[in-house]
């Protein structure tokens, strides 16, 4: 087990006991600090000057560095649910990611880089979702950027090999009527939507349940991003308020997944709405919204929650080889 890897496992067992996101995103991060560490013993006090690196992760850093099972690990794993296996069974059956951005909205890192990074984990498929043009802030795609960012996919696909495919996509903005911010026809050629709401987050329950029924019926869309709009880290942001077992039973006729959102400031839908989802029969998309490479890494944390509500591979699109996922698009559409 390298140090990098360990920091993941311990990150995913704290995501299972329900510790804090600022807890379970010092593993990660220190995690991403250290994975191009060379083989061969660490010394805690030098790594710890590591930026992203504090005390704690620094002695997990150097016993595992050793071939050791570091303490810190070794705990959470005496302690854990025997069903927390489960959940790292599942994390390692991902096939793919339905939400990531590239620098042609709002991420860091070209597209290309992107793949790159989910091939390498393993990934067969990851799905290339950039804002929409009302997220001027983010820089949206218009349009004729969205066509040439198509091509910009296929061009990347053409040097892939067949292991793995960039499929096209984009994270739409839900508009106050429950429309989606983009040209319909383009939205057809796409392999996947993701629809998000990320503007009047707290209307009033009525309006926002009618907009995100709109949106879940929607024959394009295939995922409900990020369901609440919360943010639980920094100043944070309250979840939005919406008839929950009115949206998520139209997301369950419609098979429109629910996105079990993996980024820690978000941690999105909250147990609760999670727990409604499930028992209404939904579909979900286990995905990390990754606005960097490494940021692809968080997703074995959503798995955690999957496996602790009890959702199996059946129900998660994001463990489904390519040929079903885009069998089960093109059956909605």
């Amino acid at each position: 087990m390298t140090p990098d890897e360990a920091l993941r496992r311990i990150a995913f067992l704290l995501e299972w006991r329900g510790a804090s996101p600022y807890r379970v995103r010092a593993f990660h991060t220190a995690a991403d600090a250290v994975r191009d560490l060379p083989p061969g013993p660490v010394d805690a006090a030098k790594v710890a000057l590591l930026r992203g690196v504090g005390a704690v992760t620094a002695e997990v850093i150097s016993q595992a560095s050793t071939g050791a099972v570091p303490g810190y690990l070794a705990r959470l794993q005496a302690e854990a649910d025997p069903d927390a296996r489960a959940g790292w069974d599942l994390a390692a059956a991902s096939t793919g990611d339905c939400h990531l951005h590239s620098d042609w909205s709002d991420g860091g890192s070209p597209l290309e880089e992107m793949a790159d990074a989910a091939r390498a984990l393993g990934h067969q498929w990851a799905v290339l979702t950039d804002h929409s043009p009302r997220l001027t802030i983010a820089h949206g795609l218009s349009p004729e950027r969205l066509v040439s960012q198509l091509e910009a996919v296929a061009a990347v696909n053409s040097t892939m090999g067949p292991e793995f495919r960039l499929l096209t996509g984009i994270e739409c903005d839900i508009l106050d009527d429950g429309s989606l911010d983009q040209d319909e026809e383009l939205l057809g050629r796409l392999d996947i939507v993701v629809a998000s709401v990320h503007s009047r987050l707290r209307s009033e329950p009525e309006p926002m349940t009618a907009r995100l029924l709109a949106a879940v019926r929607n024959p394009r869309v295939d995922v409900l991003g990020h369901c609440s709009g919360r943010i639980i880290t920094g100043r944070g942001r309250p979840q939005s308020r919406f008839d929950t077992e009115a949206v998520f039973a139209a997301c369950a006729e419609a098979g429109t997944a629910v996105e079990i959102n993996c980024r820690p400031e978000r941690r999105d839908p909250p147990d609760e709405l999670l727990v409604k989802a499930a028992s209404a029969g939904c579909r979900f998309a286990v995905d990390t919204d990754a606005h960097a490479p490494e940021q692809l890494r968080w997703q074995s944390t959503g798995y955690a929650r999957a496996a602790r509500i009890g959702l199996g591979a059946d129900r998660l699109i994001t463990t489904w080889p390519l040929g079903q996922l885009l069998a089960g698009r093109s059956s909605r559409r």
